[in-house]
């Protein structure tokens, strides 16, 4: 009987040892994913952008240190850079915490990922998710391959069970995340959220170092959303309109107090999972307009790289609109709910449907609209974040629930307990030190015929200065690429008011009427903010962006759809000339779509050959995918070959100059 005992006594202590753990579990929150160690990047062999400790940005106006050190010497001065004013110092701390904030930093997506989207509900969940990453077996990837256990149909595909999924997401060696994405485990629930460095962040596959600020150019953004069980919260990332569907079983409150049914969750579901497997790997709709356009994931080499977004629409208040662009990600395309309160003026859909379509299918029932219930009303008893607008930790610009160029949805990401903006305006600090590592340079001589045949060709009209960009927006009709993306901000503008901000000064939550500044809007040209949302010219227009870090950022264009596999392209042993020869991996529809990455110097010489671009946009758009998703590779004519005058060698040097742009470029063009 002793041993009997023993065994009951064991048990006994085993079950009290884990109702405890249980308890303080539920109780603390557990986070994995945390900031990576310096030693673990490229970084400390890579020349920072020349922004320093002790330079300022007053809403988007610089300061440097010299003139920071002489404007603190006077009281006017002193008040001139105070935070009261709208002043951010760029200090050790503050960088810090931007790079903190890069990496960690969800600003509580994870509830709207996890218990609304149910990202970790479907056949990716945490067995399949834990599987994959065992298998790594402690080692580094590039592409985390997530295994389906049973047949699924998703969209309208069928994917047979022992499938692996290539998502594209990096996960570093000996983590058990992947790299920007945060686990917290509270209240008995473990949760993923995303922060920048799953798309702005890479892992180098030969070494396993993070590149910082390089984009994560195969994440597979579409295929995971897709996989969740309610990605019908994200319709407004597609081109799917709820409004469209026939009603469903699930009845609720509207706007008007009658009781009407909401659109049918299966049809919306599917519907909205067939257009985000449309999506390119390395590719996320960021309009949030209920147009299907995906565009590139651009870099984080920031400096001197504005305005920002493809087309320009963040360029004007801190750091030159970075902090507005930030902002967008952790609003409008990580919490649809931040655009309830908007969403009539913007998407032409009332608030009450807007928020029952969200929630009608939640992965958690406590998020999960009642039968019958006011989805307004339903949504202020489950919001984590009572008295602001959205679940993500948010806070109310002046005009809202107007937006406004400044904050496109009128709703800036900050979080309780700091001032008011001083985790983006920390990321877009640190950000602006970012440059791409360097590389080996072994023919100066090429390079430097590169960068003659760079100004000869008139490259250097629009990507002049030191870091490649007149900072200009180019009208669609005039630049010629894929016009979906350009002009489906306009949306916004419709609910546009004066762009206004609190001073940093303030913290949050927001003391009863806090004082207010005005944000300028003249540190960008008029022109070039209006083109961004498409105000004079319906077509709208696409920023002209910055070249550093090519080597690492291919494919090209908005949409990626200029690419090449480095097999797909050969030289004729006749005339010399480069030609297709392998037209099964050109363009988007032979690279990414293939599971093949591109080639950045064959998917250069698509770019500024006319002969090898016509063979490429043909592929995109035979491609049914990407005719959805709205990608060809088309635009932006201007050629390097033979009919614009150039020789192979000419193009040829010419790509070797444009991948030599690193952090130090070792040859630069002479300006005119």
């Amino acid at each position: 009987m002793e041993p009997q005992k023993n065994k009951w006594r064991t048990i006994g202590i085993l079950l009290f040892l884990v109702i405890i753990v249980s308890f303080f579990a539920y109780r603390l929150e557990i986070v994995l994913g945390k900031t990576p160690s310096l030693d673990k990047t490229f970084t400390p062999v890579t020349q920072a952008a020349p922004q320093e400790v002790g330079d300022y940005d007053i809403l988007g106006y610089a300061i440097n240190k010299q003139e920071a050190t002489r404007l603190l010497e006077t009281e006017a001065g002193r008040k001139q850079l105070s935070p009261e004013n709208g002043a951010f110092a760029v200090t050790e701390e503050t960088l810090k915490l931007g790079r903190d904030a890069f990496y960690s930093d969800t600003f509580g997506n994870e509830i709207f990922q996890t218990d609304v989207v149910g990202a970790l509900n479907g056949p990716i969940n945490l067995v399949t998710v834990g599987q994959a990453i065992a298998k790594l077996g402690g080692k580094h990837t590039t592409n985390l391959q997530i295994p389906i256990n049973e047949d699924v149909t998703i969209g309208g595909r069928t994917f047979k069970a022992g499938t692996l999924l290539n998502t594209g997401l990096d996960v570093p060696a000996n983590s058990l995340v992947p790299l920007g994405m945060r686990a917290s485990f509270t209240k008995g629930k473990l949760r993923f959220g995303i922060t920048c460095a799953l798309c702005h962040a890479t892992v180098d596959d030969k070494t396993g170092r993070i590149i910082e600020g390089a984009p994560n150019n195969d994440v597979n953004t579409g295929l995971v959303l897709a996989f969740a069980t309610n990605s019908a919260a994200m319709f407004r990332q597609t081109d799917v309109n709820p409004t469209q569907f026939p009603p469903g079983e699930h009845s609720y409150i509207k706007a008007d107090g009658a009781e009407s049914r909401l659109p049918d969750a299966k049809a919306v579901e599917d519907a909205v999972d067939a257009k985000l497997l449309t999506w390119p790997p390395g590719n996320f709709d960021s309009t949030g307009t209920l147009v299907n356009n995906p565009s590139q994931i651009p870099s984080s080499y920031t400096y001197d790289a504005w305005p920002y977004g493809w087309s320009g629409h963040s360029a004007i208040g801190w750091f030159h609109g970075l902090t507005t662009l930030n902002s967008n990600v952790h609003a409008t395309n990580s919490d649809g709910t931040n655009g309830a309160d908007a969403s009539q003026a913007v998407l032409g859909i009332d608030k009450e449907t807007y928020l029952g379509v969200i929630l009608q299918n939640a992965a958690n029932p406590d998020f999960r609209l009642t039968e019958g219930a006011k989805p307004s009303e339903f949504f202020d008893k489950i919001d984590p974040t009572p008295g602001e607008p959205a679940i993500n930790e948010v806070i109310r610009m002046p005009g809202y629930p107007k937006g406004s160029p400044f904050m496109l949805d009128g709703l800036m990401a900050s979080s309780p307990g700091l001032p008011v903006g001083e985790q983006l305006n920390g990321m877009s600090a640190w950000q602006n030190t970012l440059a791409p590592p360097p590389i080996q340079i072994s023919d100066v001589a090429s390079l430097e015929k590169g960068a003659a045949v760079f100004n000869r060709a008139g490259c250097i009209d629009c990507h002049s200065g030191r870091y490649f960009t007149n900072h200009d927006v180019i009208a669609q009709n005039e630049i010629g690429t894929q016009p979906s993306r350009a002009p489906t901000l306009a949306a916004f503008a419709k609910n546009f008011t004066t762009p206004q901000t609190y001073p940093n000064s303030v913290s949050v939550p927001l003391p009863v009427n806090p004082p207010v500044l005005e944000v300028p809007t003249d540190i960008t040209p008029l022109k070039a903010q209006q083109l961004a949302f498409a105000i004079n010219n319906p077509a709208g227009g696409y920023k002209v962006p910055s070249l550093i870090g090519l080597y690492l950022t291919a494919p090209y264009l908005h949409d990626g759809g200029v690419a090449a596999s480095a097999e797909a392209l050969k030289q004729d042993e006749k005339d010399g000339h480069f030609v297709v020869t392998n037209s099964e991996q050109i363009g988007m529809a032979g690279t990414l779509m293939q599971n093949i990455l591109p080639d950045p110097e064959a998917s250069l010489r698509v770019l500024v050959d006319r002969n090898l671009r016509e063979a490429t946009v043909t592929a995109n758009q035979a491609h049914p995918d990407l005719q959805k998703s709205n990608v060809d590779g088309s635009g932006h004519a201007y050629w390097v070959d033979q009919e614009a005058g150039f020789t192979t060698e000419e193009q040829t040097n010419l790509i070797q100059f444009l991948l030599s742009l690193d952090d130090r470029p070792e040859v630069l063009p002479s300006s005119h």
